[in-house]
Formats: C-alpha cells, structure tokens, sequence
C-alpha cells in the first residue's frame, strides 16, 4: 500500500512489528482463542470453529480450567473436556511480513503485519488444544525462524517467541525468492489432507503470486487466503492533493505517485478489488477460499471463519467479499 508523503519519510527498510492496541501479544491470542469456544458470537453450526468431542486424560501442560471434576471422580483420575476443530488435521500458517504488512495507518489499531501475527498465534492456540500439528512459516521479515510442525504442548510458545521477535522486512515483488523460498518450505512439510492459511495483503507480490499460492491447494490439502488490509486501503480516504510513496523498493527505486484522492478514488478501489478477484478465483478453483479482513475487524470473527473456510470453502462466510 502506498502511504501519503508525510507519513512514510524515514520509513527504515527493516521495521519492528508495530503492535499498537494489540500488544501483548500472548494475552491477546488467548483471548481470542477462548472466545471461539465460550464467546458470545458462537456459532451452533458444526465445524464453524470448535466442538465438545468428550473428554481424555489430563497430560502436562493441559489447562486446569478443562479439567473434569465429575468425570474425574467416575473414572478415578484426572481428565479434560477435549475439544476438537472440525478439520482434525495439521494447520500449516505462513505469514506474509515483508515491508508492505508494515503499514498503520493514524487510528488503525495495529499494523497489518500485528494483525495478522494475532490471527496467526490464535489459529494455532485453537488448532493446539485439539492436538492438531501446527506450523508457522514466514514469507520475507527478520529476527525469526519458522516453526516446524508439531502437536508438542510447547508450540505455542515457539510461534509466539517467532511472531514476537518478528521485523517486517523484505520486498517480494522485486524478489520473487522470497516468495519461492516460502512456499517451498510450506509445501514440503504440509503432508496430504493438511490445511494451509496464507495471511498477507496480496497487494505487493510477484506476478503469478495467485497461483502459486492456490497450488499448495492440491493432494487434499484446504488451502484458505486470508487478505489483511488496512483501513485506508479499503476506503482510501484521502482528499486533496496527495503523494502516494509505496513502501516495498529499495532506497531511490521505490514507487512515487503524485495525485489527487477524490479524482483516482474510484479507479483505486475497483483496481483492489480486481486484484483480489485474481487471488480468490485461483484459490476458488483449487478448492480453497478467500477471505477478507481488516484490522479493525473482531479477530475472534475473523479466526472463527478461517476455520469455517477450511471446513467448507464454498460456503465459508467472507462478509468484506466485494
């Protein structure tokens, strides 16, 4: 996304996540996670996040809260109410942080890079306390490494020490490694009938990005793209004259566009929205879904349909669908 002129002078090329209003980042995740099995907006329909599916025996590193005291009692020792996500499969998250999550536009609470640090931690808390393998992989950014797929009662900790430490960094438009580099990974390791989320703006990535993206879709594996956006990147709200500097390039070679927001308003909006018709009909025709978020958006929402989409891609909810 390219920011006005004199929001982006200085911007340094390697940029610590920006968490804003959502920080910490672990108590955020939790909360997130626990309003899929106990909030408000619960959805009775079956796979549409969490379900009961009985209970098992207490293992290190289980919630006491889930603990079963009567069915404890009946079966003379300690056991958990065991929930379950409809897919019961292995989750495999790759997070886009190269330069263009960066952005937060004044008001928003977070960058897109936050954001989508947030949905990633809580899809694998949720995916977790059904004892799914989860896997976290990074497309660009720094002062991280992936995590492996695991089940291990510490995993959590892992994709929370990776997303904590993680800097927005990387251009994967001039370099399409990055890209390449992260999908490979991801591909080798998602064995069939896995799920794959992709959570990125799908705004600066190379040509051809689509269907390398769908693919992972393919050998039984759900893939769901998750689009993040800002925002001003939705309503592009400015007024006046206005200098557009886009926020991925190197020094000196980095996209400036001098315009006026009322008079390209339009033109902007329906080049958005053909962008992300590009990405959602190649996941749309290797079985998988496109959904839209914006920072502003309830993340227990916005997790909840992830896994409704990974469950039913053609019916999965995307209210921001244009």
């Amino acid at each position: 996304m390219a920011r006005p002129e004199n929001e982006v002078r200085g911007l340094p090329l390697r940029r610590a996540i920006d968490w804003g209003e959502l920080a910490p980042l672990r108590l955020r995740a939790i909360q997130v996670a626990d309003g899929l099995f106990a909030g408000p907006h619960r959805s009775a329909r079956r796979g549409a996040g969490v379900e009961f599916a009985g209970h098992r025996v207490y293992v290190p590193g289980d919630e006491l809260r889930f603990v079963d005291p009567r069915a404890s009692m009946r079966h003379e020792r300690i056991v958990v109410r065991h929930f379950e996500t409809e897919t019961e499969r292995a989750l495999r998250v790759v997070l886009d942080a190269t330069l263009s999550m960066a952005f937060r536009s004044k008001g928003a609470p977070a960058s897109k890079l936050a954001y989508g640090a947030l949905i990633a931690a809580a899809l694998a808390r949720v995916a977790l306390r059904g004892h799914d393998p989860v896997g976290l992989d990074l497309l660009g950014g720094s002062g991280s490494r992936r995590v492996p797929p695991s089940a291990a009662s510490e995993t959590f900790e892992r994709v929370l020490g990776s997303l904590e430490s993680l800097a927005a960094e990387g251009d994967a438009r001039s370099s399409p490694d990055l890209l390449d580099a992260a999908l490979e990974v991801a591909v080798r390791g998602a064995r069939r009938g896995s799920a794959i989320v992709i959570l990125s703006d799908f705004l600066d990535l190379p040509e051809g990005a689509e269907s390398s993206l769908a693919a992972l879709g393919t050998r039984g594996r759900a893939i769901v793209l998750v689009q993040i956006l800002d925002p001003e990147e939705v309503t592009f709200p400015f007024e006046g004259p206005v200098v557009l500097r886009a926020m991925e390039g190197a020094a000196g070679e980095q996209r400036v566009v001098q315009t006026d927001g009322p008079t390209v308003r339009d033109a902007y909006l329906r080049a958005l929205e053909a962008r992300t018709e590009v990405f959602r009909g190649a996941a749309a025709r290797h079985g998988g879904a496109l959904l839209r978020a914006v920072t502003t958006d309830d993340p227990i929402e916005v997790t909840r349909n992830v896994f409704r989409a990974i469950a039913s891609p053609a019916t999965a909810e995307d209210s921001k669908k244009p």
